[in-house]
């Protein structure tokens, strides 16, 4: 076994397959085999010999730094712990840093949103937005295993606080789920929502617009112009999901076979919907301007949403032309009955969704029978539920159609004459 001082002479003449032994800290030496010397420690840890590699001769390991570093993983051993060197413990720090990284909640909720909500729910965006910004924007850097109870409840507050008691309780849903998803996965092992109750009780809505607040809202969709007030009214006419008629693709549309064919990827239960036309939707889509879009060159592409601003997305700012859409309605509404001569209260507030409600109710009221208006929403549930929608496969194409046109005309009836139901 060859011994000597190391110096940088005796580094740099080390031959290929040797080894040399420092003389002045024991156990310290350097070994060559094909390629760069390389600084090694052998030494004593629990009564069983350990070889530890210090790095390879060149910058940051010189002969000095190496045995400086020989020195210090000796006095661990000396002190009984367990020796570990800047390698190591770079390696260490690496490997805590990627363990604290993943442990982050912004990291576990990207995961949770590519791995559970997107391949399971359409509405993923939703989640993923409640999940990343408002509120718990500031959770984004914290580790997951520091979320509480307390936490959660100051995240609520927040938004019942400012109005918005309905947000807070989806908010909680769906800080639940994700802690679920945690727990069966073995990220954490408890939820911090358990416990906790919705922030406010929620009611199943049953709002339906009368006739006299579906005219002003048509109205004032006519005022608002296109794209947003064009929507409104294809909404109004074929009780249609906001989601489906807002992303609609000009495709999707046969104006000369007045159909509208909703794809299974945008449908809502994941079935292609056919939507029967009447003439007054077909007068309106053919009078809406087909914008073009641009590819990345920014060549000209041929016209792909129906109601789009920009032409290479569907129409988005719901929230903005919402809030202007019902003041205005509103104001039409109040506006009617005082030219009637007619007192009634002030319009209730409405959500969009409530429009395709109507239209399920007006469509009742005027004896269309339910399983027709059912196929013409395209439910799954009620008469076509169960065993019925196994074996039931008759589509009511006549009957759907006529219902449409039925419905269309009553519409434009109450637009045309401002009549008024109270």
């Amino acid at each position: 076994m060859a011994t000597a001082k190391i110096t940088k002479t005796t580094v740099d003449g080390l031959p290929a397959g040797s080894v040399l032994w420092d003389t002045e800290v024991r156990g310290f030496g350097v070994r060559r085999q094909s390629r760069d010397p390389v600084f090694v420690l052998k030494a004593r840890v629990a009564g069983k010999q350990k070889f530890l590699t210090i790095g390879r001769h060149g910058a940051p390991w010189t002969v000095e730094t190496a045995r400086k570093e020989a020195r210090r993983l000796l006095g661990d051993v000396a002190a009984g712990r367990e020796p570990m060197t800047a390698r190591m413990i770079e390696e260490q720090r690496e490997q805590e840093a990627e363990a604290e990284e993943s442990a982050r909640f912004g990291a576990i909720v990207a995961d949770f949103i590519k791995q559970y909500a997107q391949p399971r729910n359409r509405s993923w965006k939703d989640t993923e937005r409640v999940l990343t910004t408002g509120p718990l924007a500031d959770w984004q850097n914290r580790s997951i295993t520091e979320i509480g109870k307390r936490d959660i409840k100051d995240a609520l507050k927040v938004l019942t606080d400012r109005g918005h008691p309905v947000a807070a309780n989806r908010l909680l849903a769906a800080i639940r789920k994700l802690f679920n998803w945690c727990i069966e996965e073995g990220i954490a092992e408890r939820s911090p929502a358990a416990a906790l109750k919705a922030p406010t009780p929620e009611k199943s809505r049953d709002r339906v617009l009368s006739d006299a607040e579906l005219a002003a809202v048509w109205h004032a969709a006519e005022t608002a112009g296109y794209p947003f007030g064009a929507g409104v009214r294809v909404l109004i006419l074929t009780g249609q999901r906001r989601t489906e008629v807002f992303s609609a693709r000009w495709a999707e549309f046969d104006l000369a076979g007045m159909t509208w064919t909703i794809p299974r990827e945008r449908a809502k239960n994941d079935r292609e919907h056919i939507v029967p036309l009447s003439p007054a939707v077909v007068a309106l889509l053919s009078s809406l301007p087909k914008i073009i879009g641009r590819d990345d060159t920014g060549q000209p592409t041929e016209p792909e949403f129906v109601f789009t601003t920009t032409g290479t997305s569907p129409f988005s700012g719901f929230n903005k032309s919402f809030d202007r859409l019902t003041k205005a309605s509103a104001d039409l509404f109040a506006k009617a009955a005082s030219e009637r001569g007619a007192v009634v209260d002030p319009m209730r507030p409405w959500v969009m969704h409530d429009l395709r409600r109507t239209f399920a109710s007006g469509c009742a009221r005027r004896g269309i029978p339910v399983h027709v208006v059912e196929k013409l929403l395209n439910h799954v549930s009620g008469t076509h539920s169960g065993i019925v929608g196994v074996y039931q496969k008759h589509e009511y194409e006549p009957e759907r159609r006529q219902a449409a046109n039925d419905w269309a005309d009553h519409v434009l009836a109450l637009v045309a004459r401002g009549q008024a139901d109270g």
